[in-house]
C-alpha cells in the first residue's frame, strides 16, 4: 500500500476559500484529495462527467442551499475563531511526499523559514508554519546512531516522544554528514559563513593614514584587548551619566537586583532595551526586552503605566493605544521578574542604558553602555543604528516598519559589546569611526542609502547565514568528538561533552538562553546482523497483528457471505482455511492493521451462521503483548485526530458533502491509491481528536455501511510495512532464529538494556521539553543508517510547537 498524498485548504495555497480549480486540478493528476466542500463537489462532477461537460451542457453549478450553508457555517467558525484568544504558532504538515519521506534539503527549508519567516524565505513545501511571527525557539534533539526501526522496535518505551509529538515523518538514510545537510552546509567551507560579522568590516583603504593613537578608544582603553570587567562604566562615569545608584539622592524608591558583586571576566552578559511613552508624570516604561548571550530573548513585556498617557511616541517605541488595552502587566511585575531572571554576576548591556534602568526604576552597579563603551570625540555620541552598520553590518530602525524594536536594539547592544570584548580596542579604531560617521551622514543629507555590507542570497543560505542576518547564534552540545565539526563558525556557541549525560546537564542549562539549538546525543549502534535480525522481527510483529483466526465454522455456512463479511473490515491480503483444526477455522490476513482491529472488535462472539465465533490473533512471543500495543497506538499523538472508515464507495465524498456540517475540523480525506486502483477504505484527518471522535460517533449512526474505528497506523508508516522482502513473507507464527554467529549479540538485545536506554532518553528528552518555553519547535531526529552489508535503515522525524494551538502536549508527571 503507497502512502497517499495529502492536501489541506491551507497546504493549497488558499487558506481563505475553498481550493481552487488549478491547485485541485493539480492534486488530482498526483493522486491527491483535497479537504474542502468545493474540491468534493468538483471531484464528483468531474468523475459524472468525464472532466469536461459535454457540447451544449452548461457546468454544473452548487446548489444555493448549500452555498448559503456553507457560507452560514464560515462566517460562524470565523466569529469563533476571532475570539481575544492569543494566537500561537502552529504546525501543519498534511502535504507530503508519496512515502511521507522528508529530504534534508525539505528541513533545511523548513528550519530557515522558522528563522526568517515569511517575508524574507519563501514557505516549506511539505508544510506548513502558521503565525511564524510566535514562534520563540528551535531546539533539536538528534539520537545519532538510531533509525525507524529502533522508535518501533522500542516503541512502548519511547512513551514521552510518540504521545508529545503530533507530527511525524520518515527520513532516507543519512549521508555522510548529516547535520551539515540539515542545515545546509553541503557545498560550504568554514570561511562561507561570517565569523562574528567581520565579513562587514569595511574595506583596507578605508583604515589608511590613521594615527591610532589620537583615536579615543585608543586613548582610553589601550590597543591590547580588554577584559570584560575594564569595559564596566565606573562609579564616577555612571555618576556623570545619571545611572541609578544606590545611596544616591533621588533613587531612595529604586529597586536594587540581586547583584552580589561576584563580577568575574566570566560574569554573563545580558542586553537591556525599553521603550516609553509620555505620561502626565513624564516618561514611563511600555516594554521591556532582555536578551541572553546566545541572542535569545527570555524576556519581552508589554507594561501598562499607572499614569495616564499622553502621547504614546509611536514613532519610536511602536506602541499604540490598541496594543496597550488588554495589557495588564505593571511596572511592579516587570521588576519582580527582572529580579527573579537576573543571576547575582549579570552584567547588564545596552544603549543609554541609563535611560532603561530609570524608565525602570531598579539599580544594577555593573553595566555596559555601547554609546560610551565606542567612545566618541568631544564627548558625542554615536547612534546605535550607525554602530550597528559600521560594526556589525547590521540594518536596524528600518523605515518600513513603525517604531523600534526593543529585542532588535537589546541584541544589537549585546552584540556590539561582545565584538568589543573579542577583537580589541585596536581594530575598532582602524574602522575610523568618526571618518564613518561623517560619510554616513554626509549620504543621509544627500538622500542615498549607505550600501549593505551583508549580501545572502536566502534561497541558497544555509541555517547558520540566516541566524546571523537575524543577528543571532547557534547553539551545538554534544560529544566532543562531534562537536568539532562547528567550531570553526563564528555565529555558533559549540559545547564539546563526554558523555550524553554532560550533554543533557549542559543543554538544560545553556537551550533557553539561546534561539536556535541543536542538542546531539550519540549512541552505539547494533551490529548489520542483529539490526537486519531486528528489522525482520519487527515486520513479522506487524504482519502477525495484521492476521486474524475467525471460527469455529460450519462446513455448510455460505462462505461467499462469510468472505464478504470479512472483507467489509477493510483490504485483504489473502484467507484461506485451516484445516488442521478439529472445526473449520479461516486465516484472513490484511493489509492494515486497523482492519484486522476493527474485525476483533465486531465479530469476536456474534453469531455468525448460527454459531458464535472467536476472533483473534496467533499467539506467539511477538503477539503477546498486541493488546496493550494497539492500545497505546490509538493514544499516539498522530493517531489521536485520525479515524479509519471501511466501506468507501464512489459515492461517499458526495455523501460527505452533504452532510458536511457533521465534520467539523477536517483537514484531509486519505484515499490510498495502488495500480490506479482506488481502495474501499480511507483515513479521515481531524485537527483535535475531539473532533475525530465525534465524527466516528455520527458516521456509525449514518445508513453508508461503513465501518470504522479510531487510526492505529501513522502514514509515514504504511511505506515502511509495505516493503517486506520474500524472506519476511513467512507463515503467521514462525520463529525467528538468529545466525549462530551472532547469538551472542542477540541475546544482549534480548535484556533490558536497549529498552531502558530507550525509556531513559526519551524521558531525558521529555524533562528539557517541559523547560522550554511555549512556542518552541522542537524537532526531535533519529538520522537512520546506512549498511553496505545490508542496505539503508530510513530515519525518522518527530515535530511538535509547544503547546501550539489546537494541540495539548501529554504530560509525563516530570
Amino acid at each position: 500500500m503507497s502512502a497517499p498524498h495529502v492536501v489541506t485548504e491551507a497546504a493549497a495555497g488558499c487558506p481563505s476559500r475553498p481550493a481552487c480549480l488549478p491547485c485541485y486540478q493539480d492534486s488530482r493528476a498526483r493522486g491527491v484529495v483535497l479537504g474542502g466542500e468545493a474540491a468534493r463537489f468538483m471531484e464528483t462532477e468531474k468523475e459524472r462527467t468525464g472532466g469536461h461537460p459535454r457540447k451544449g451542457q452548461k457546468r454544473r453549478q452548487v446548489p444555493n442551499q448549500l452555498v448559503r450553508a456553507t457560507e452560514t457555517r464560515r462566517a460562524r467558525w470565523a466569529q469563533e475563531d476571532m475570539q481575544p484568544e492569543a494566537k500561537k504558532a502552529r504546525l501543519s504538515t498534511i502535504l507530503f511526499a508519496g512515502n511521507c519521506e522528508i529530504t534534508h534539503g525539505q528541513l533545511c527549508e523548513l528550519l530557515k523559514y522558522a528563522v526568517l519567516g515569511k517575508s524574507n524565505i519563501s514557505r516549506p513545501s511539505w508544510c506548513q508554519i502558521f503565525h511564524q511571527n510566535h514562534l520563540k525557539n528551535v531546539v533539536i534533539f538528534i539520537l545519532q546512531g538510531m533509525s525507524q526501526l529502533h522508535f518501533y522496535k522500542f516503541y512502548m518505551e519511547f512513551e514521552f516522544l510518540r504521545k508529545t509529538f503530533r507530527h511525524k515523518f520518515c527520513l532516507p538514510a543519512p549521508s555522510s554528514n548529516f547535520l551539515a545537510d540539515i542545515i545546509g552546509l553541503q557545498k560550504k567551507t568554514a570561511g562561507d559563513v561570517p565569523k562574528n560579522s567581520e565579513g562587514s568590516l569595511p574595506s583596507a583603504s578605508s583604515k589608511a593614514n590613521i594615527n591610532l593613537q589620537d583615536n579615543p578608544i585608543i586613548q582610553k582603553y589601550g590597543s591590547n584587548k580588554v577584559d570584560l570587567i575594564n569595559c564596566l562604566l565606573t562609579v564616577e562615569e555612571m555618576k556623570t551619566f545619571r545611572f541609578p545608584l544606590q545611596g544616591s539622592p533621588g533613587y531612595e524608591n529604586f529597586v536594587p537586583t540581586k547583584c552580589n558583586g561576584s563580577i568575574t571576566d566570566r560574569s554573563p552578559l545580558f542586553g537591556l532595551d525599553c521603550e516609553m511613552c509620555l505620561t502626565s508624570k513624564g516618561k514611563e516604561i511600555t516594554r521591556i526586552s532582555l536578551v541572553a548571550e546566545g541572542g535569545c530573548c527570555i524576556m519581552d513585556e508589554l507594561v501598562k503605566p499607572d499614569d495616564k498617557i499622553v502621547d504614546y511616541l509611536t514613532s519610536s517605541s511602536g506602541i499604540t493605544k490598541t496594543i496597550l488595552n488588554s495589557v495588564t502587566t505593571k511596572l511592579k511585575d516587570v521588576q519582580r521578574q527582572l529580579r527573579a531572571l537576573l543571576p547575582p554576576d549579570a552584567v547588564l548591556v545596552g544603549h543609554l542604558l541609563d535611560l532603561d534602568l530609570r524608565a525602570l526604576r531598579m539599580i544594577h552597579p555593573y553595566v555596559i553602555d555601547t554609546s560610551l563603551l565606542y567612545v566618541r570625540e568631544q564627548g558625542r555620541r554615536f547612534k546605535l543604528k550607525f554602530l550597528a552598520k559600521a560594526i556589525l553590518g547590521k540594518d536596524i530602525h528600518r523605515t518600513n516598519r513603525v517604531g523600534y524594536d526593543a529585542t532588535e536594539d537589546a541584541r544589537t547592544a549585546l552584540e556590539l559589546a561582545q565584538y568589543f570584548l573579542k577583537n580589541g580596542p585596536k581594530k575598532i579604531a582602524e574602522l575610523n569611526l568618526e571618518s564613518l560617521g561623517g560619510s554616513n551622514q554626509k549620504l543621509q543629507e544627500a538622500g542615498q542609502k549607505p550600501k549593505n555590507r551583508i549580501e545572502v542570497q536566502h534561497p541558497n543560505a544555509s541555517v547558520l547565514e540566516c541566524l546571523h542576518l537575524m543577528g543571532q547564534k547557534l547553539l551545538f552540545v554534544a560529544w566532543e568528538t562531534d562537536a568539532t565539526k562547528f567550531s570553526s563558525y563564528g555565529n555558533c556557541e559549540t559545547i564539546k561533552c563526554l558523555s550524553n549525560k554532560e550533554v543533557f546537564d549542559q543543554a538544560r542549562v545553556e537551550v533557553p538562553l539561546f534561539p536556535f539549538s541543536i542538542v546531539q546525543f550519540s549512541f552505539e549502534s547494533f551490529s548489520p546482523v542483529l539490526t537486519e535480525e531486528m528489522s525482520k522481527k519487527m515486520k513479522t510483529k506487524w504482519r502477525e497483528m495484521s492476521t486474524v483466526y475467525v471460527g469455529p465454522v460450519s462446513k455448510t455456512c455460505n462462505f461467499r457471505a462469510l468472505k464478504r463479511l470479512l472483507k467489509s473490515f477493510g483490504p485483504v491480503e489473502s484467507m484461506s482455511f485451516v484445516l488442521e483444526t478439529y472445526q473449520l477455522h479461516l486465516c484472513v490476513q490484511y493489509e492494515v492493521l486497523e482492519a484486522a482491529q476493527l474485525a476483533i472488535e465486531s465479530l469476536n462472539g456474534v453469531m455468525v451462521e448460527g454459531i458464535y465465533v472467536k476472533v483473534r490473533r496467533p499467539v506467539t512471543e511477538l503477539t503477546l503483548d498486541c493488546d496493550i500495543l494497539v492500545n497505546e497506538l490509538a493514544q499516539d499523538s498522530e493517531n489521536r485526530d485520525t479515524i479509519y472508515l471501511s466501506g468507501v464507495s464512489e459515492a461517499f465524498k458526495e455523501h460527505m458533502f452533504q452532510q458536511c456540517d457533521h465534520f467539523r475540523g477536517l483537514e484531509a480525506v486519505i484515499l490510498p491509491k495502488e495500480s490506479g486502483k482506488q481502495k474501499k477504505y480511507c483515513f479521515l484527518k481531524f485537527k483535535t481528536s475531539g473532533n475525530a471522535q465525534r465524527a466516528l460517533t455520527i458516521l456509525a449512526g449514518k445508513d453508508w455501511k461503513l465501518k470504522g474505528r479510531g487510526a492505529l497506523t501513522p502514514r509515514h508508516l504504511h511505506e515502511w510495512l509495505r516493503d517486506f522482502s520474500s524472506e519476511s513473507r513467512r507463515p503467521p507464527g514462525l520463529r525467528i532464529t538468529p545466525l549462530p554467529s551472532d547469538q551472542q549479540a542477540l541475546q544482549t538485545l534480548k535484556t533490558d538494556h536497549p529498552k531502558i536506554a530507550a525509556w531513559h532518553w526519551g524521558q531525558k528528552i521529555g524533562k528539557l521539553y517541559h523547560n522550554m518555553d511555549p512556542g518552541t519547535l522542537c524537532l526531535v531526529l533519529l538520522p537512520g543508517s546506512k549498511s553496505s552489508i545490508y542496505g539503508s535503515l530510513p530515519g525518522l522525524g518527530l515535530m511538535a510547537i509547544k503547546d501550539e494551538e489546537g494541540c495539548t502536549a501529554t504530560g509525563m508527571g516530570l
